[in-house]
Protein backbone atom coordinates (compact mmCIF):
# COMPACT_ATOMS: atom_id res chain seq x y z
CA UNK A 1 0.00 0.00 0.00
CA UNK A 2 2.80 2.44 0.91
CA UNK A 3 4.90 1.67 -2.01
CA UNK A 4 1.43 2.76 -4.65
CA UNK A 5 0.57 5.90 -2.55
CA UNK A 6 4.20 7.00 -3.21
CA UNK A 7 3.51 5.95 -6.97
CA UNK A 8 0.19 7.59 -7.03
CA UNK A 9 1.04 10.50 -5.20
CA UNK A 10 4.06 11.70 -7.70
CA UNK A 11 0.96 11.30 -10.67
CA UNK A 12 -1.14 13.37 -8.83
CA UNK A 13 1.34 16.03 -7.93
CA UNK A 14 1.81 16.88 -11.72
CA UNK A 15 -1.59 18.73 -11.44
CA UNK A 16 -1.05 20.68 -8.38
CA UNK A 17 1.10 24.31 -7.68
CA UNK A 18 2.80 25.52 -5.11
CA UNK A 19 0.11 26.69 -2.48
CA UNK A 20 -2.29 24.08 -3.17
CA UNK A 21 -3.15 22.56 -0.23
CA UNK A 22 -3.40 18.37 0.65
CA UNK A 23 -4.96 17.43 4.06
CA UNK A 24 -3.45 14.37 6.10
CA UNK A 25 -5.06 13.03 9.49
CA UNK A 26 -3.26 12.52 12.78
CA UNK A 27 -4.98 9.41 12.85
CA UNK A 28 -3.36 7.69 9.80
CA UNK A 29 -0.52 5.09 9.28
CA UNK A 30 2.60 6.56 8.11
CA UNK A 31 2.05 5.14 4.35
CA UNK A 32 -1.19 7.50 4.37
CA UNK A 33 0.91 10.17 5.24
CA UNK A 34 4.46 10.59 4.59
CA UNK A 35 4.38 10.05 0.54
CA UNK A 36 1.84 13.28 0.91
CA UNK A 37 4.69 15.32 3.11
CA UNK A 38 7.61 14.37 0.80
CA UNK A 39 4.82 15.67 -2.56
CA UNK A 40 4.71 18.90 -0.37
CA UNK A 41 8.33 19.15 -0.10
CA UNK A 42 9.18 18.81 -3.28
CA UNK A 43 6.08 21.30 -4.92
CA UNK A 44 5.99 23.68 -1.72
CA UNK A 45 2.37 22.14 -1.19
CA UNK A 46 0.47 23.68 1.91
CA UNK A 47 0.02 20.44 4.54
CA UNK A 48 -2.95 20.88 6.59
CA UNK A 49 -3.31 18.45 9.68
CA UNK A 50 -6.91 16.89 10.05
CA UNK A 51 -7.36 15.54 13.92
CA UNK A 52 -9.26 12.72 15.01
CA UNK A 53 -11.94 13.25 18.20
CA UNK A 54 -10.85 11.93 21.21
CA UNK A 55 -14.68 11.65 22.25
CA UNK A 56 -15.74 9.46 19.41
CA UNK A 57 -12.11 8.20 18.49
CA UNK A 58 -12.56 9.60 15.05
CA UNK A 59 -12.56 12.43 12.56
CA UNK A 60 -15.45 14.60 12.75
CA UNK A 61 -17.38 15.97 9.37
CA UNK A 62 -17.10 19.41 11.38
CA UNK A 63 -13.17 18.87 11.71
CA UNK A 64 -12.76 18.12 8.46
CA UNK A 65 -15.20 21.12 7.07
CA UNK A 66 -12.91 23.56 8.84
CA UNK A 67 -9.91 22.98 7.25
CA UNK A 68 -11.30 22.64 3.41
CA UNK A 69 -11.06 25.84 1.34
CA UNK A 70 -10.90 26.66 -2.55
CA UNK A 71 -7.08 25.65 -2.87
CA UNK A 72 -7.97 22.38 -1.14
CA UNK A 73 -6.86 19.68 -3.79
CA UNK A 74 -6.67 15.92 -1.56
CA UNK A 75 -8.13 14.89 1.45
CA UNK A 76 -5.71 11.59 2.73
CA UNK A 77 -7.33 9.31 5.42
CA UNK A 78 -7.94 6.53 6.61
CA UNK A 79 -10.72 3.71 6.84
CA UNK A 80 -10.00 2.30 9.67
CA UNK A 81 -7.25 3.23 12.26
CA UNK A 82 -4.62 0.54 12.53
CA UNK A 83 -4.01 1.86 16.39
CA UNK A 84 -7.30 2.40 17.93
CA UNK A 85 -9.06 0.38 15.61
CA UNK A 86 -11.65 3.50 14.94
CA UNK A 87 -13.46 3.21 11.69
CA UNK A 88 -14.03 6.36 10.13
CA UNK A 89 -17.85 7.43 8.50
CA UNK A 90 -15.45 7.56 4.70
CA UNK A 91 -18.90 8.19 2.71
CA UNK A 92 -19.61 11.47 5.02
CA UNK A 93 -15.96 13.15 4.54
CA UNK A 94 -15.53 12.00 1.38
CA UNK A 95 -18.53 14.11 0.20
CA UNK A 96 -17.60 16.95 2.05
CA UNK A 97 -13.66 16.77 0.21
CA UNK A 98 -15.71 16.14 -3.16
CA UNK A 99 -18.29 19.45 -2.72
CA UNK A 100 -15.05 21.89 -1.97
CA UNK A 101 -13.25 20.11 -5.46
CA UNK A 102 -10.77 17.88 -3.44
CA UNK A 103 -9.90 14.30 -4.03
CA UNK A 104 -10.04 11.36 -1.46
CA UNK A 105 -7.41 9.08 -1.15
CA UNK A 106 -8.51 6.33 1.50
CA UNK A 107 -6.26 3.77 3.16
CA UNK A 108 -8.03 0.59 3.70
CA UNK A 109 -5.57 -1.70 4.74
CA UNK A 110 -6.96 -2.17 8.46
CA UNK A 111 -10.44 -2.21 7.44
CA UNK A 112 -10.45 -5.13 4.42
CA UNK A 113 -10.06 -7.74 6.77
CA UNK A 114 -12.75 -6.85 9.07
CA UNK A 115 -15.58 -5.14 6.26
CA UNK A 116 -16.64 -5.41 2.83
CA UNK A 117 -15.68 -2.74 1.25
CA UNK A 118 -18.04 -1.18 -1.44
CA UNK A 119 -16.18 1.80 -3.25
CA UNK A 120 -18.99 3.00 -4.84
CA UNK A 121 -20.86 3.66 -1.57
CA UNK A 122 -17.84 4.83 -0.16
CA UNK A 123 -17.28 8.09 -2.73
CA UNK A 124 -13.78 7.97 -2.70
CA UNK A 125 -11.68 8.68 -5.95
CA UNK A 126 -8.68 6.17 -4.45
CA UNK A 127 -8.83 3.11 -2.55
CA UNK A 128 -5.85 1.04 -1.37
CA UNK A 129 -5.03 -2.09 0.73
CA UNK A 130 -2.37 -4.52 1.35
CA UNK A 131 -3.74 -8.43 0.68
CA UNK A 132 -1.63 -9.39 3.78
CA UNK A 133 -4.41 -7.95 5.70
CA UNK A 134 -6.64 -10.28 4.61
CA UNK A 135 -4.78 -13.91 4.21
CA UNK A 136 -3.32 -13.43 0.95
CA UNK A 137 0.63 -12.56 -0.35
CA UNK A 138 2.38 -9.68 0.22
CA UNK A 139 0.99 -7.23 -2.48
CA UNK A 140 -0.37 -3.80 -2.71
CA UNK A 141 -4.07 -3.30 -4.11
CA UNK A 142 -5.21 -0.19 -5.19
CA UNK A 143 -8.68 0.93 -6.51
CA UNK A 144 -9.03 4.33 -8.56
CA UNK A 145 -11.80 5.89 -10.67
CA UNK A 146 -11.52 4.75 -13.97
CA UNK A 147 -11.03 8.32 -15.79
CA UNK A 148 -8.66 9.45 -13.37
CA UNK A 149 -6.56 6.42 -14.01
CA UNK A 150 -6.78 7.07 -17.25
CA UNK A 151 -6.23 10.52 -17.44
CA UNK A 152 -3.01 10.82 -14.97
CA UNK A 153 0.59 10.26 -16.02
CA UNK A 154 1.50 7.60 -15.03
CA UNK A 155 5.95 7.28 -13.91
CA UNK A 156 6.56 3.79 -15.77
CA UNK A 157 8.41 2.49 -18.69
CA UNK A 158 8.25 3.85 -22.52
CA UNK A 159 7.10 0.37 -23.77
CA UNK A 160 4.57 -0.53 -21.65
CA UNK A 161 1.01 -0.07 -22.21
CA UNK A 162 -0.62 3.41 -21.66
CA UNK A 163 -3.88 1.94 -20.42
CA UNK A 164 -5.10 0.82 -17.28
CA UNK A 165 -4.54 -1.30 -15.41
CA UNK A 166 -0.96 -1.79 -17.18
CA UNK A 167 0.44 1.59 -16.85
CA UNK A 168 0.46 1.54 -13.49
CA UNK A 169 2.93 -1.32 -13.55
CA UNK A 170 6.34 -0.61 -12.74
CA UNK A 171 7.41 -3.64 -14.08
CA UNK A 172 6.59 -7.31 -14.65
CA UNK A 173 3.35 -8.27 -12.68
CA UNK A 174 4.01 -10.58 -9.86
CA UNK A 175 2.06 -13.10 -10.97
CA UNK A 176 2.83 -15.68 -8.18
CA UNK A 177 1.66 -13.14 -5.82
CA UNK A 178 -1.65 -12.38 -7.96
CA UNK A 179 -2.18 -16.21 -7.72
CA UNK A 180 -2.01 -15.86 -4.25
CA UNK A 181 -4.56 -12.98 -4.29
CA UNK A 182 -7.33 -14.85 -6.08
CA UNK A 183 -7.07 -18.01 -3.60
CA UNK A 184 -7.47 -15.35 -0.66
CA UNK A 185 -11.11 -13.97 -2.52
CA UNK A 186 -11.44 -17.98 -3.35
CA UNK A 187 -10.97 -18.25 0.77
CA UNK A 188 -13.45 -15.70 1.45
CA UNK A 189 -16.23 -16.91 -1.20
CA UNK A 190 -15.62 -20.25 0.59
CA UNK A 191 -16.47 -18.78 4.05
CA UNK A 192 -19.56 -16.90 2.89
CA UNK A 193 -20.38 -20.53 1.40
CA UNK A 194 -20.48 -22.27 5.01
CA UNK A 195 -22.57 -19.28 6.05
CA UNK A 196 -24.84 -19.37 3.15
CA UNK A 197 -24.60 -21.73 0.11
CA UNK A 198 -26.41 -19.12 -2.25
CA UNK A 199 -26.89 -16.24 -4.78
CA UNK A 200 -23.77 -14.76 -6.51
CA UNK A 201 -20.16 -14.99 -5.22
CA UNK A 202 -20.30 -11.10 -3.90
CA UNK A 203 -23.40 -12.38 -2.33
CA UNK A 204 -21.49 -15.17 -0.88
CA UNK A 205 -18.34 -12.87 -0.25
CA UNK A 206 -20.64 -10.30 1.80
CA UNK A 207 -22.44 -13.02 3.89
CA UNK A 208 -19.02 -14.14 5.09
CA UNK A 209 -17.87 -10.40 5.90
CA UNK A 210 -21.36 -10.26 7.98
CA UNK A 211 -20.31 -12.93 9.96
CA UNK A 212 -17.19 -12.32 10.53
CA UNK A 213 -18.25 -8.80 12.19
CA UNK A 214 -20.34 -10.40 14.50
CA UNK A 215 -18.06 -12.89 15.86
CA UNK A 216 -15.17 -10.10 15.80
CA UNK A 217 -17.22 -7.50 17.81
CA UNK A 218 -17.93 -10.42 20.48
CA UNK A 219 -14.18 -10.70 20.93
CA UNK A 220 -13.59 -7.65 20.87
CA UNK A 221 -15.55 -6.81 23.81
CA UNK A 222 -14.54 -9.78 25.83
CA UNK A 223 -11.02 -8.48 24.96
CA UNK A 224 -11.44 -4.77 25.76
CA UNK A 225 -13.64 -5.56 29.14
CA UNK A 226 -11.05 -8.31 30.32
CA UNK A 227 -7.22 -5.54 30.32
CA UNK A 228 -9.99 -3.00 31.49
CA UNK A 229 -10.33 -5.37 34.56
CA UNK A 230 -6.00 -5.58 35.17
CA UNK A 231 -5.00 -2.88 37.33
CA UNK A 232 -2.91 -0.03 35.76
CA UNK A 233 -4.45 -0.90 32.56
CA UNK A 234 -5.41 1.32 29.83
CA UNK A 235 -7.52 0.49 26.28
CA UNK A 236 -6.76 3.58 23.60
CA UNK A 237 -9.80 3.37 21.49
CA UNK A 238 -13.44 2.69 21.58
CA UNK A 239 -14.50 0.82 25.03
CA UNK A 240 -18.00 1.20 25.22
CA UNK A 241 -19.86 -2.58 24.13
CA UNK A 242 -22.94 -0.53 22.34
CA UNK A 243 -20.34 0.80 20.46
CA UNK A 244 -17.75 -1.78 19.20
CA UNK A 245 -19.75 -1.84 15.45
CA UNK A 246 -17.69 1.14 15.14
CA UNK A 247 -14.27 -0.15 15.73
CA UNK A 248 -12.48 -3.30 14.13
CA UNK A 249 -10.88 -5.48 16.69
CA UNK A 250 -7.44 -4.03 17.05
CA UNK A 251 -7.10 -3.15 20.18
CA UNK A 252 -4.41 -1.11 22.06
CA UNK A 253 -3.06 -0.49 25.12
CA UNK A 254 -0.84 0.97 27.49
CA UNK A 255 -0.17 0.15 31.64
CA UNK A 256 0.83 2.62 34.38
CA UNK A 257 3.76 0.88 35.37
CA UNK A 258 5.08 -1.77 32.81
CA UNK A 259 6.20 -0.27 29.04
CA UNK A 260 4.65 -1.99 25.82
CA UNK A 261 7.91 -3.49 24.69
CA UNK A 262 8.42 -5.43 28.03
CA UNK A 263 4.93 -6.32 27.96
CA UNK A 264 5.58 -7.80 24.72
CA UNK A 265 8.09 -9.80 25.48
CA UNK A 266 6.75 -11.37 28.47
CA UNK A 267 3.50 -12.73 26.52
CA UNK A 268 6.32 -13.77 23.58
CA UNK A 269 7.36 -16.04 26.49
CA UNK A 270 3.84 -16.91 26.93
CA UNK A 271 3.21 -17.72 23.34
CA UNK A 272 1.08 -14.97 22.35
CA UNK A 273 2.32 -12.93 19.96
CA UNK A 274 1.41 -9.13 19.58
CA UNK A 275 3.30 -5.70 18.70
CA UNK A 276 4.63 -2.77 20.99
CA UNK A 277 5.31 0.94 19.58
CA UNK A 278 4.01 3.58 17.72
CA UNK A 279 3.26 1.00 14.92
CA UNK A 280 3.40 3.22 12.22
CA UNK A 281 1.27 5.38 13.28
CA UNK A 282 3.35 8.27 15.21
CA UNK A 283 0.59 11.11 15.50
CA UNK A 284 -1.50 9.07 17.42
CA UNK A 285 0.39 8.13 19.98
CA UNK A 286 2.10 11.58 20.15
CA UNK A 287 -1.59 12.47 20.50
CA UNK A 288 -2.46 10.81 23.19
CA UNK A 289 0.75 12.25 24.92
CA UNK A 290 2.59 9.49 24.98
CA UNK A 291 5.97 8.89 24.13
CA UNK A 292 6.91 8.19 20.44
CA UNK A 293 9.37 5.45 21.12
CA UNK A 294 7.43 3.67 24.09
CA UNK A 295 4.09 3.60 22.06
CA UNK A 296 0.88 1.19 23.00
CA UNK A 297 0.87 -3.26 23.18
CA UNK A 298 -1.23 -3.77 19.98
CA UNK A 299 -3.78 -6.87 20.12
CA UNK A 300 -5.01 -7.64 16.99
CA UNK A 301 -7.91 -10.53 16.68
CA UNK A 302 -9.09 -11.89 13.10
CA UNK A 303 -11.98 -14.16 12.25
CA UNK A 304 -10.19 -17.34 13.27
CA UNK A 305 -9.49 -16.26 16.61
CA UNK A 306 -11.75 -17.92 19.68
CA UNK A 307 -13.04 -16.87 23.04
CA UNK A 308 -10.86 -19.14 24.19
CA UNK A 309 -7.68 -17.87 23.00
CA UNK A 310 -9.13 -14.52 24.04
CA UNK A 311 -9.44 -15.95 27.71
CA UNK A 312 -5.70 -17.12 27.51
CA UNK A 313 -4.63 -13.90 26.17
CA UNK A 314 -6.28 -12.00 29.12
CA UNK A 315 -4.75 -14.48 31.81
CA UNK A 316 -1.04 -14.00 30.19
CA UNK A 317 -1.46 -10.33 30.17
CA UNK A 318 -2.12 -10.59 33.82
CA UNK A 319 0.74 -12.64 34.28
CA UNK A 320 2.82 -10.06 32.12
CA UNK A 321 1.61 -6.86 34.07
CA UNK A 322 2.23 -8.28 37.89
Amino acid sequence: MTALTLHVSRSLGRRWAPGDEIIVTSMDHEGNVSPWLLLAEDLDLVVRWLPFNRDSWRIEPEDLRALLGPRTRLLALSAASNLTGSINDVAALAALARSAGALTYVDAVQLAPHRCIDVQALGCDFLVCSSYKYFGPHLGVLWGRRQLLQELTAYKVRCAPDEPPWKWETGTPQTELLAGLAACVDYHDWLGREVRDAGSRRARIEAAYHAVIDHEAGLATRLIAGIQAIPGATVHGITDPGRVAGRVPTVSMTHARIPPAQAAQRLARQGVCVWSGHNYAPEVVKHFGIDEATGVLRIGLVHYNTGEEVDATLAALERALT
